[in-house]
């Protein structure tokens, strides 16, 4: 097996932050600003289960240089019924998780163009998948940038690398070895963020890559989000997401949703 190509990475979540200095003092951000994001949701009665969201995004600026990286988990549970035993325990429904890491160097101080290098991984316990990578680099533009309204984009080469998670035989289907796919890819990104009123926030983010050869599996990512300030440092988040392979083995969807709400904290 291949190692692994990937640590690494955000883009999704970016964070923001900026303190008013004294008068006459120029307005400054900080280098280094960080975010942690939880959510829990729990049934009982008829249907008993657990959800837990969590994230945690960093950024960092210095000079010409932007690092960007973000980390997300998901796990749910749901009490069955065992049929022969008639006893209840609690199965994994979902359980997954990413990282996705960027650096951006802008070509001139204050200017719109810059290079960019990044990394993902990501497992997913009940895709098609046992773990997906991938890597790539090129160049980006802020194509605007405004008080209340962002959007920037970046484009370029790269290399994904898939391993198809082994399956026992079915009934109707034939068991799966696990195997594992390279392919070169371009990949595209994209982020839109609009500062509704000085307490709401809209973001939306997408990324596609689009492996060459037609036969290979290319990803698609879109999540849209809307975020409410509680207080300063709090904030309620309201996101969906849609994830896309072109290529899945028999019996796994392509298309992937996820709806998610979360306390974000700042510091």
């Amino acid at each position: 097996m291949k190692s692994k190509i990937a640590i690494a990475a955000l883009l999704l979540l970016p964070l923001s932050g900026q303190y008013a200095l004294a008068e006459e003092t120029a307005e400054e951000k900080p280098e280094l600003t960080v975010s942690a994001e939880l959510g829990f949701l729990f049934k009982t009665g008829n249907t008993k289960s657990g959800d837990i969201k969590a994230a945690l995004n960093i950024k960092h600026e210095s000079g010409q240089w932007l690092n960007l990286l973000a980390f997300n988990a998901l796990a749910k549970k749901l009490e069955t019924q065992d049929e022969d035993t008639g006893k209840d325990s609690f199965e994994s429904t979902d359980n997954k998780w990413d990282i996705l890491g960027q650096s951006n160097y802008s070509l001139e101080e204050g200017g719109k163009n810059y290079l960019y290098g990044s990394a993902y991984y990501e497992q997913d316990k009940f895709s098609s998948f046992e773990y997906q990578t991938s890597a790539s680099f090129g160049w980006g533009r802020h194509w605007m940038e405004t008080e209340t309204s962002s959007f920037f984009a970046d484009i370029g080469p790269g290399v994904k690398y898939d391993v198809i998670r082994a399956m026992p035989a079915t009934a109707t289907d034939a068991a799966i070895l696990e195997s594992s796919e390279t392919a070169a890819i371009v990949q595209a990104q994209a982020l839109y963020t609009k500062q509704i009123n000085d307490f709401v926030e809209f973001k939306q983010y997408f990324v596609a890559k689009q492996a060459f050869e037609s036969d290979k599996n290319s990803v698609y990512k879109s999540e849209t989000s809307l975020t409410t300030k509680l207080i300063e440092s709090l904030q309620f988040k309201f996101a969906f997401r849609v994830d896309y392979d072109t290529e899945v083995e028999e019996g796994f969807e392509n298309t992937n949703t996820e709806t998610s709400v979360t306390l974000v904290y700042s510091f």
